[in-house]
Parts: C-alpha cells; structure tokens; sequence
C-alpha cells in the first residue's frame, strides 16, 4: 500500500485493516516514496509489516518487486487465519 492514496490515507486505511478481525493478519507492505522518519515511525505504528521505499530507477524498482513477492509468497510463514465467527472450529 502507498501512504498517499488517491481519495484514502494509506495509515487510516492500514488503522481499518488491523481493527477488523477478518483482516487484522493479512500481510501490509507499506511501498511508498516517502523516507521521512515520522512517516516511517506512523507506519510501524499503524501495523505496517514492512516499509520499503520505491526507487526513482524502473529496472531497480522492478527487481525490488520481485524480490518481495519472492519474500511475502514464498519464503514467509504467514500466521493462521482467524477462524470465521460460528465455524465448528471457531475457538
């Protein structure tokens, strides 16, 4: 996710995601242009998994992309996911 999005702050969006229970866990990559500290800092904060910060360069940035789709889908043991309210294997 950006910081900056079109018509949503990108923390209070990152804020609604961590407050729901079906969508607290998904993994949230903050990618933005940004490195200012308190930016930084805000994202954490909010729940971010990582703060990367796009490069300026394409081909770096294309290879930077890869490599967290090779981190987040591959590598990474992601959590369970919450069991939906009134599944027979809801806690």
């Amino acid at each position: 996710m950006d910081l900056k999005l079109p018509k949503n702050d990108g923390l209070e969006l990152l804020r609604r995601i961590r407050s729901d229970e079906a969508t607290r866990r998904l993994p949230v990559v903050i990618l933005t242009s940004s490195s200012e500290e308190r930016d930084i800092v805000a994202g954490y904060d909010a729940g971010a998994d990582s703060y990367i910060r796009k490069s300026v360069d394409l081909s770096q940035f294309v290879s930077a992309v890869g490599q967290l789709g090779l981190y987040w889908l591959v590598l990474k043991v992601a959590p369970p996911l919450a069991p939906e309210a009134g599944d027979p294997g809801a806690a």
